[in-house]
């Protein structure tokens, strides 16, 4: 077989959608795939608590490989937390299922100015070690994904200490003091580059910025703030490995978040995969965007669902993914269906439905 036919290794698929080519086949995996709906995640949970998990290497390279293992996803990312910096930086942190808990946050500029630039090999090392061990166990033909979260999305797990409607407190500081937020933003990016590096140098060959919570800010706010702050990570990466760039209902922020250097957009379900291609241009890959509730359906309405999203582009520049992570309760055969669905999919675009007379 010439060195052309030969069919490419998961790595390479995953590299071209990246760089927004064409691919015989979609790259597939899923976001939180290491997680609640796996029945060998909660054994290990059953055992150990989640933060032990995220700073035991042994413990988070056996959570990061299983649904390798059980679904055959074409990635791997490191299990891990995106409030791990946060606790690096300085902040008491508790993790568990009930949610995140920052029980002293950041409220005021003496508080951002107590935070601290981390050295990511002495604090947060586990997580690098955890990189170094995957990478080691799945060989050089599966990427292994590293990730953070985007400074905006930090910012407001740190401001207001837990998920809260509306980020009202979060809001008010920034109102009240921009500068002092403008300060905790850019001190977050600082901290982030370093983690992000770190992670690459540890054999992350892309790297995956989480802005879940960016739709709450208006396209003004985001633009003055959230932008140049991830602006400042991405251009610091330099483009050493792809940047994947995942947003959350921010439908009215596409023309901001096209500037902000990512190499992929990763969106949810709301976002027509079509017409968000057509806004962003050709050179910007996306990722997604199969809603997660679709998983809890039948196996038709999976199939149809998938096949739709993986034909929506038409093989070229897309990594396919649910438009979030997958959710606690998902039937283990779902996901299976869901990832061998996209891996075999027609990319031929969808012909539009005729009308009936």
């Amino acid at each position: 077989m010439s060195e052309q036919s030969a069919p490419l290794n998961r790595k390479e698929l995953f590299l071209r959608a990246c760089r927004g080519e064409a691919v015989p086949r979609l790259p597939v995996w899923m976001m939180r795939q290491a997680g609640r709906y796996l029945p060998e995640y909660r054994e290990v949970r059953a055992k150990h608590p989640f933060l032990e998990v995220c700073k035991t290497p042994d413990l988070a390279l056996e959570v990061s490989l299983q649904p390798f293992r059980r679904l055959g996803v074409d990635a791997v990312i490191v299990f891990s937390d995106i409030l791990i910096p946060a606790e690096a930086m300085g902040l008491a942190l508790e993790l568990g299922d009930a949610g995140p808990n920052l029980p002293k946050p950041v409220r005021s500029e003496r508080d951002v100015d107590k935070l601290r630039i981390f050295d990511p090999e002495t604090e947060t090392g586990f997580l690098m070690e955890a990189i170094r061990r995957i990478v080691r166990e799945v060989g050089p033909t599966v990427p292994v994904l590293g990730f953070a979260a985007a400074p905006w999305t930090l910012a407001c797990y740190m401001v207001e200490g837990r998920t809260k409607e509306g980020f009202a407190t979060v809001k008010n500081f920034l109102y009240q003091d921009p500068g002092a937020f403008e300060t905790l933003l850019f001190k977050i990016a600082q901290a982030t580059v370093g983690y992000l590096k770190a992670q690459i140098a540890a054999g992350a060959v892309a790297v995956q910025l989480f802005d879940t919570w960016c739709g709450e800010l208006s396209l003004a706010d985001y633009e003055t703030y959230a932008l140049l702050a991830l602006q400042e990570i991405i251009t610091r990466i330099d483009n050493e490995v792809p940047v994947i760039y995942y947003t959350k209902a921010s439908h009215h922020l596409l023309p901001a978040i096209a500037r902000s250097g990512a190499d992929v957009l990763s969106v949810d379900w709301r976002m027509n995969l079509q017409e968000t291609r057509k806004a962003v241009g050709p050179r910007i890959a996306l990722q997604g965007n199969v809603d997660p509730a679709v998983l809890f359906g039948p196996p038709e309405k999976i199939r149809r669902a998938t096949q739709d999203a993986a034909a929506a582009l038409a093989g070229v520049g897309h990594i396919l993914n649910l438009g979030h992570g997958i959710l606690p309760g998902t039937p283990v055969e779902n996901a299976q269906l869901f990832i061998e669905t996209g891996q075999n999919a027609n990319l031929a675009e969808p012909k539009p439905a005729v009308q009936a007379r």
